[in-house]
């Protein structure tokens, strides 16, 4: 059951925040990390509206990260030419926290502990506003892409496979 309330910021909000940038945010209760999908079924969202966090890796050694709707899939060799790499890797699970500072199931495109060159797939601009993870497992950010593209260093591009 979704609802809205007053938890204690996450670093994504505050990053938000100091950007001067327009967001809400929904709690959830969940058993574990629940995929994207279940997340937006659990919310009553459209899943083309919910943004999953990838985090890879470039050819160059260049970390990426990646908003891709959460029922698709990242289209590795679209991602690489998005990014201007020869080829793009997922990071294994384990590199995930040591390298953003968030779990599995919580990753935020924000406040990760470096701020990574962000792509988003183009059809989140087909939307007034779309979902992602807000820092923590339960919970949800919800904004206008084009502000995210105020806060962080985010393009959008062609991604999904």
């Amino acid at each position: 059951m979704a609802k809205h309330d007053k938890d204690p910021k996450t670093n994504a909000m505050r990053a938000l925040e100091n950007a001067g940038a327009p967001y809400s945010h929904i709690t959830f209760e969940c058993e574990g990390a629940p995929s994207g999908v279940e997340v937006a079924q659990m919310l009553g969202q459209n899943p083309q509206e919910v943004f999953k966090t990838l985090v890879t890796q470039g050819k160059s050694g260049q970390h990426y990260v990646f908003m891709v709707p959460v029922a698709e899939g990242l289209d590795l060799k679209k991602a690489a030419a998005a990014a201007g790499e020869k080829s793009i890797a997922m990071i294994p699970q384990k590199e995930l926290f040591p390298l953003t500072g968030y779990v599995h199931g919580g990753c935020s495109p924000l406040a990760q502990k470096k701020q990574f060159p962000s792509i988003m797939d183009e059809t989140a601009l087909l939307f007034d506003q779309v979902m992602f993870s807000g820092g923590r497992i339960g919970l949800q950010i919800r904004m206008n892409p084009e502000d995210l593209a105020k806060a962080i260093p985010l393009t959008f591009a062609d991604i999904t496979a």
